[in-house]
């Protein structure tokens, strides 16, 4: 088995080798994996934090020997917590890295650090605080940053910076969890599920005070839900049907 780790900003992770395939993922620097198969110029990765598989080129990481993976795999992670910072390698160049970036491997990968960061597990109330920090980030699929995230991106990086463990998909996500009968019930940092006409779970987002819900759609926004779903006050119409409310902390 080989390892790797992502040495720059953020890395597109693919479903096929090939660069017009579809990016269903990012990694984000730090973000360190096992490597499955090599082919070409491209490698099929699973990302340690997630479990999530896809194709990444090879020119776009950094390799690692097992006692380094399995050393980042014990570490509590240190994660960069402004929208934006940088790194500074031996010669003094910079490197930008966005919010959620992992610290741990900087030693490694000879980069110093003084910029804002985040550890440990957080109370509940802070996952909002950190969502509203991305508000009108545009959508992107597969994205994981404030600058282009999906609904279920979003969730995970909230939660991941706050301590806490999210699979990557919405309907992934879904699945963690305590299902919660009424929307009453539900408490700022829960997570509410949506699902299209197939019944297909396709959309997550962040519950927070007063019925208001922040979410991916065409950009992060915040807009009300209620028992039948998200509506969205300047279509004047729902625009998600609500499938479950999850209470995963």
């Amino acid at each position: 088995m080989q390892y790797g780790i992502c040495n720059l900003s953020m890395v597109p992770v693919r479903s096929q080798p090939a660069d017009v395939s579809e990016m269903v993922t990012q990694i984000l620097y730090g973000d360190h994996f096992k490597i499955l198969e090599e082919r070409g110029k491209w490698s099929r990765i699973r990302i340690a934090f997630d479990s999530y598989e896809g194709w990444v080129d090879n020119r776009q990481f950094f390799k690692l020997d097992e006692s380094q993976y399995f050393e980042l795999d014990a570490e509590e992670r240190i994660f960069s917590s402004n929208i934006i910072e940088y790194l500074t390698d031996a010669s003094g160049n910079l490197t930008a890295i966005p919010m959620g970036a992992t610290l741990n491997s900087n030693t490694l990968l000879t980069n110093s650090f003084d910029g804002a960061y985040i550890t440990g597990i957080k109370e509940k109330i802070n996952l909002v605080e950190t969502a509203l920090l991305y508000f009108n980030t545009p959508y992107m699929w597969g994205g994981k940053t404030p600058f282009g995230i999906d609904c279920s991106g979003l969730t995970q990086m909230v939660y991941m910076i706050n301590g806490y463990s999210l699979l990557r998909d919405a309907a992934q996500q879904a699945t963690q969890g305590e299902a919660l009968s009424f929307i009453e019930e539900s408490e700022p940092g829960d997570l509410a599920f949506f699902d299209n006409a197939e019944g297909v779970i396709t959309h997550v987002g962040i519950i927070m005070q007063d019925n208001y819900i922040i979410h991916v759609n065409g950009k992060v926004r915040i807009d009300r839900i209620d028992h039948s779903g998200i509506f969205n006050t300047e279509l004047k119409r729902h625009t998600h049907q609500l499938r479950v409310i999850k209470k995963i902390i």
